[in-house]
């Protein structure tokens, strides 16, 4: 299934939350935060927008609708909804 977002939407990629911490502790799944990074996977047709497929985002924790395709985890935010890019 290809999904192109519309507008000033963005298609992202929910990332899983970390198991462990830095100290090497494991974190069972009801400890675990709700993740806030994601893959730009798609890109709506806005001049407005200064992203591009494949940045790993940072988005607002109660933000956008989730969709579920094939057993992976989406968002479709809209541009104001991502708050950074992470670089390397």
């Amino acid at each position: 299934m290809k999904i192109k977002p519309l507008g000033d939407r963005v298609l992202v990629k929910v990332l899983p939350p970390e198991e462990k911490t830095k100290g090497g502790l494991f974190l069972p799944q009801t400890a675990q935060e709700k993740t806030q990074e994601g893959l730009v996977e798609a890109i709506g047709e806005s001049d407005q927008i200064k992203l591009k497929v494949g940045d790993k985002v940072i988005y607002d924790k109660y933000a956008g609708t989730q969709l579920k395709i094939e057993e992976e985890e989406y968002l479709i935010l809209k541009n104001t909804d991502i708050l950074a890019v992470v670089e390397k």
